[in-house]
């Protein structure tokens, strides 16, 4: 079987998707569990994008070992010494510079010629090299690249240093038979092909990002990129899921595997999806909520009789169950903790006080709690580790000849109490008509999005909101048993996320 590196660019082209906006114990969270589905190298971020992406690839490159750690970088000086400092840390640093070579992006963006890109790839990958161990360079919308002058650059900075060649397919733009046909072409002109692997990044604008990452397999690629869930840029980029499982499914075809712990898949789609504010389509292939599920009597007396004729893919495999261990209001710590750790998740001591003494309350009112709201129990409380604007109480009143009006207490840092309260046409434009009044800032109200965590009348709300705060796109969520309380949660949460984040790109040091 030949291997195929799995190269995770959750972090950085995946939160790159509209709204998405992870703070640190976040991406952290994400980082440990992309650990333990054992991608091969986690692309971390972009550290000379910001201070706080410098801090966060700095951060998870001391604390991941068993994944190499990369941060993006373009073609400049400057970009990879930021790469380094924050990557010098790690289990096994590696470079990713980039630089555009087809010619709409050479003529307009860049404005050089063909020559002077190659100089400057050839140039910051010597560089590169320099510092780093390993050094991978992607050649940013390759597809549309002519052929011969792809093979040219790419021997030029196989010979300057690089050990992984990129091709993405940057604006999802080509066909499988093409894009493969790529691979297959510089295979056979590039002549020290042979010195490097291949890699595959490609977008999903055309519905063809999985399609193509295998098609770039069956032409030579030995290294696929891509994102949990398929999130990222626009469309988004190719589902790694979906990837390695039909890798695994068709092994008999494509003859390749990958070293992802497969059961671990569905945890890791959870909490992407979860701390992203991303929900999975119920149709989406592998991890969604109707991937096991069959409604025609054709196909249910079918899996009755043999599994196989209509389920290709087992449940297990991915790490989907219906056992659920529950814990209840006389569940004791020792328990609680217990569960938390079976479930993967790194808290500490503090947190463990705080998430015990909520999951006490809860249970108290919920009488069983499941793992999923477990989960989320523990992901609200990372989300909400440092705040600016705490909710302190609110009220509603509606009624069905009356118009909805709320008034809230919000708690600013150490600065005291903030009061207000207005009305609107339904209870929750009331609330969030009040929370505006009370942060004295015009806010834009997105997508408003809210999904039981479980079942039953007693199941916890999840809330989820994007919104424009000061000219910055954000996202929130929100968990309590009452709706209209976790809506407050999440539009608070939001807001939060902005404040906490120019904050940190003032405290962090040049």
């Amino acid at each position: 079987m030949q291997k195929i590196n799995i190269f995770e660019t959750t972090l950085r082209d995946g939160e790159q998707s509209a709204g998405v906006n992870l703070n640190f114990s976040e991406k952290l969270e994400i980082a440990y569990q992309l650990e333990r589905l054992n991608v091969d190298i986690i692309e971390a971020g972009f550290p000379a994008a910001s201070k706080g992406d410098f801090q966060s690839v700095q951060e998870i490159a001391a604390k991941i070992r068993n994944c190499s750690v990369t941060g993006l970088s373009r073609a400049v000086i400057s970009d990879i010494d930021a790469a380094w400092e924050s990557l010098k840390g790690g289990a096994e640093p590696r470079l990713h510079t980039f630089i555009a070579t087809s010619p709409i992006h050479r003529q307009y963006k860049l404005k050089l010629s063909k020559e002077q890109v190659i100089e400057r790839a050839v140039s910051t990958v010597k560089y590169g090299a320099s510092k780093f161990p390993i050094v991978q360079w992607s050649a940013e919308d390759a597809s549309r690249t002519e052929l011969d002058y792809l093979a040219e650059i790419v021997e030029a900075v196989i010979q300057a240093g690089a050990r992984v060649i990129n091709i993405p397919d940057t604006v999802g733009y080509a066909a499988p038979a093409e894009y493969g046909d790529i691979f297959r072409y510089l295979r056979e002109h590039v002549p020290s092909i042979h010195k490097v692997s291949l890699s595959a990044h490609c977008h999903d604008d055309l519905g063809m990002a999985t399609a193509n990452s295998l098609a770039a397999i069956e032409g030579g690629a030995t290294q696929i990129e891509g994102t949990i869930n398929g999130i990222g840029e626009r469309a988004g980029n190719a589902a790694l899921e979906e990837v390695a499982i039909a890798l695994h499914i068709r092994k008999d075809f494509y003859q390749a595997e990958t070293s992802l712990v497969h059961h671990e898949i569905k945890r890791t789609s959870d909490l992407v999806s979860r701390l992203t504010t991303m929900q999975v389509p119920a149709n989406k292939a592998i991890i969604g909520a109707n991937a096991y599920a069959h409604e025609s009597g054709i196909h249910q007396d079918g899996v009755l009789k043999e599994k196989t004729t209509y389920e290709i893919i087992s449940p297990e495999l991915v790490g989907v169950s219906s056992n659920s261990l529950v814990l209840g209001k006389h569940s004791g710590r020792h328990a609680f903790k217990e569960r938390l750790q079976e479930l993967n998740f790194h808290v500490t001591e503090e947190e463990m006080n705080s998430l015990f003494k909520q999951f006490k309350e809860l249970a108290d009112k919920k009488k069983q709690m499941t793992d999923e709201d477990l989960v989320a129990l523990v992901l609200e409380e990372k989300a909400t580790d440092t705040v600016i604007y705490d909710l302190v109480s609110f009220q509603i009143t509606h009624g069905t000849n009356q118009i909805p009006t709320a008034a809230v207490t919000l708690r600013k840092g150490e600065s005291g109490l903030i009061q207000e309260a207005a009305t609107g046409a339904g209870s929750v434009e009331a609330l969030y008509n009040t929370l505006e009044r009370c942060l004295q800032s015009k806010i834009s109200l997105e997508d408003y999005r809210i999904q039981s965590i479980g079942g039953g009348m007693d199941a916890l709300a999840q809330v989820f909101v994007k919104l424009n705060y000061g000219g910055v796109e954000s996202s929130g969520r929100g968990l309590d048993q009452d709706v209209l309380e976790a809506s407050a949660k999440a539009y608070l949460n939001a807001v939060n996320r902005v404040l906490l984040m120019k904050e940190l790109e003032e405290k962090v040091p040049q």
